[in-house]
């Protein structure tokens, strides 16, 4: 054999060993200096990570504008809160008749801070009247871009959604559908949006109120729902509780895109509760899967209910 024949033997051999290695990781060459194409097994397809709902999971308390107490000291209430085992605290910052989308600016900051260095969550909430010509969408962002003197924020925002100043249900409906695309495309497909929505045995009892309620449009642009399950409404007893919040996620759970959304059941009026029906309702808010739950709100909550809520709700 010449040594040119030499050459030529070890330069295929070379070749014949570069392509079985690249065969074997799923790689063939259309040439020697061609394009490597992919092998005809198709690659998984990569998932999306799912938007994380951890600000609504566990105890919640609520805070509204009129709650006194809490704004005069939120050190105070926010130690009072973390002591009963809430995770995150629920804080109107304004509604449409709100000169401004951030009332109390300097106690918000500072519910902010204190929850935050306790490792406690803060969902802003605000109450629109979904008029056409009303600023809710400017007060909303207000909301979403507040930001302490040293770089805090909300860690997420929900949109109330109760108003019947627009009475034509059709007209609130389209209303409520822009409002929540232009805060959408606000935020991003990110950022994690709560919708708090009236009562779905509440919508089902009492026609005229919202008959036709767009719970799947609802489903769409938030990423956790938040019923309003005031159970105060609909009777006074721990049975009654329980057999309303129960109801409020069987009606949810039929309508279209809730099947499986996450849910954080708010319960009744806690003035208005004894504590059987808080423990009732809490129970039921576990049982139907909902990933946290709470009582409207901190301000009316005594001791023996929140007793009741810890019991249940306390250790997530």
């Amino acid at each position: 054999m010449t040594t040119r024949t030499r050459r030529i033997v070890v330069f295929i051999g070379l070749i014949a060993t570069i392509v079985a290695g690249l065969v074997s990781c799923g790689v063939v060459a259309s040439s020697l200096f061609g394009r490597a194409t992919q092998s005809s097994r198709p690659e998984p397809a990569a998932q999306p990570a799912p938007k994380s709902p951890k600000a609504y999971k566990g105890l919640g308390t609520w805070v509204d504008l009129w709650d006194a107490r809490a704004w005069r000291d939120p050190a105070g209430a926010v130690a009072d809160m973390e002591s009963h085992g809430v995770k995150t605290i629920y804080i109107q910052t304004g509604n449409s008749r709100s000169t401004s989308g951030i009332s109390n600016r300097e106690a918000l900051a500072d519910f902010i801070r204190e929850a935050h260095k306790r490792d406690m969550y803060v969902v802003a909430w605000y109450l629109p009247s979904l008029k056409a010509k009303s600023h809710d969408y400017e007060h909303v962002m207000e909301a979403i871009e507040f930001e302490t003197s040293d770089g805090q924020r909300f860690d997420s925002f929900a949109l109330d959604i109760e108003s019947t100043a627009v009475k034509r249900i059709a007209t609130r409906n389209a209303n409520l559908a822009k409002l929540s695309a232009r805060i959408r495309k606000a935020v991003g497909k990110d950022y994690p949006l709560g919708g708090i929505i009236p009562s779905p045995s509440g919508i089902a009892k009492q026609s005229g109120f919202w008959d036709d309620f767009p719970y799947e449009n609802v489903a769409n642009d938030y990423d956790v729902l938040l019923p309003m399950a005031y159970y105060t409404y609909h009777g006074n007893t721990g049975p009654q509780a329980k057999a309303d919040a129960m109801l409020s996620m069987k009606i949810l759970r039929e309508q279209p895109g809730c099947e499986r959304i996450p849910v954080h059941l708010i319960g009744g009026i806690a003035s208005r509760s004894s504590p059987a029906e808080i423990e009732a309702f809490a129970k039921a808010a576990r049982d139907t899967g909902c990933i946290g739950a709470s009582i409207y709100d901190w301000a009316g909550t005594k001791p023996a209910q929140w007793r009741k809520l810890e019991a249940v709700w306390g250790a997530d």
